[in-house]
């Protein structure tokens, strides 16, 4: 159960937009950049409110890739497997952190909710391969001893 802030900043989001269908899509952008996940929760409310079905609103939540039913780490960390970083070594430099961090296949944000690690498909920086993001920030031409090196900087409070 959620407590009653996060319905009041939905409320807020929703009265942003206004109560209607249109609405669904940039109000579950906004509470999934509140929150860093799209609560449950949360998007049965907001269906409730904008006048769209539940079945609906969970339909456009798991189309769109972006969107997430888990709770995320403050450093979402994605490395990029498309064919340049692949071929590039990105698999490497995955491993490297997913061991560094004690996380697997299953597990992919530490306990303490500082890190979560994700591999995406392109993050369109090809020419920088093989590429990694944290919270959107690039970091070009990774090797798995670089990447540890990011996480122990961000793990010492430094500069992403």
């Amino acid at each position: 159960m959620l407590d009653q802030s996060y319905y009041t900043k939905t409320d807020e989001i929703i009265e942003h937009y206004g109560p209607k269908a249109a609405s669904l899509i940039p109000i579950m952008q906004d509470i999934q950049a509140e929150y860093r996940y799209l609560p449950g929760e949360l998007l049965t409310y907001v269906a409730s409110k904008i006048g769209v079905t539940e079945a609906k609103a969970y339909s456009v939540a798991t189309f769109y890739e972006n969107f997430s039913f888990e709770p995320k780490g403050k450093y979402v960390i994605k490395v990029c497997d498309g064919t340049a970083c692949h071929v590039r070594k990105s698999v490497p430099v995955k491993e490297a952190l997913m061991k560094e961090l004690g996380l697997n296949a299953k597990k992919h944000t530490t306990d303490d909710m500082m890190f979560t690690i994700e591999t995406v498909s392109c993050l369109g920086a090809c020419g920088l391969a093989p590429v990694m993001t944290v919270n959107d920030e690039v970091h070009p031409k990774m090797t798995p001893d670089l990447a540890i090196e990011v996480i122990q900087n961000l793990k010492k409070g430094g500069a992403e």
